[in-house]
């Protein structure tokens, strides 16, 4: 019953949404060339590859690699403005739709982050669906501290509840969390 409640929200979400997309579409290209949907592999449930979508916040041929490990200066104008108010994670609500992630989780990490990939399976996180926001990002780690957020992502999934689930949407929502950071040289 939640997973269906969740991805009928997710659709209202996207249609109540589509507006302000269309024009981040536009101020998007304006910014800079290349798509304005950025897609990248990510790791779900069950260590379950899937296509996470994102708008995108960085120039066009940016490396596919961990936020933490890109340069800030590859985030275009608009991508600081998208990054800062979390807007840029507006299209996941098609992912959730699709049942590849949840609003609340542990954040879906890449294949390649084999760190974190290790340290997550080892404590169960890939039992639950990664979620748009979850404990690790109101709490301000993101995955450049693989062991700490694989820990912070165990104990969520211990823990887990509507309540809980309910506070870390609301906390995101009033702008918890610091969001992944990107290397500031």
């Amino acid at each position: 019953m939640r997973l269906f409640f969740e991805r009928l929200v997710a659709f209202l979400g996207l249609l109540a949404a589509s507006p302000f997309l269309a024009v981040s579409v536009i101020l998007i290209r304006l910014d800079s060339p290349g798509a304005a949907l950025f897609r990248q592999e990510r790791v779900g449930i069950g260590k379950t590859p899937f296509t996470c979508l994102k708008l995108r916040t960085m120039a066009s041929g940016t490396k596919q690699a961990g936020t933490h490990e890109i340069s800030a200066a590859s985030v275009t104008r608009i991508g600081r403005l998208l990054r800062a108010t979390k807007l840029d994670e507006i299209p996941q609500l098609w992912n959730v739709v699709r049942g590849e992630m949840a609003f609340v989780g542990p954040r879906p990490c890449l294949p390649s982050q084999t760190e974190l990939v290790r340290e997550r399976e080892i404590r169960g996180v890939y039992e639950v669906l990664p979620g748009i926001t979850g404990l690790g990002q109101v709490r301000g780690i993101d995955m450049s501290d693989p062991v700490r957020l694989a820990e912070v992502d165990g104990e969520y999934v211990r823990n887990r509840s509507l309540p809980l689930d309910l506070r870390l949407a609301l906390q995101t929502v009033c702008g918890g969390g610091s969001g992944d950071r990107v290397k500031s040289r």
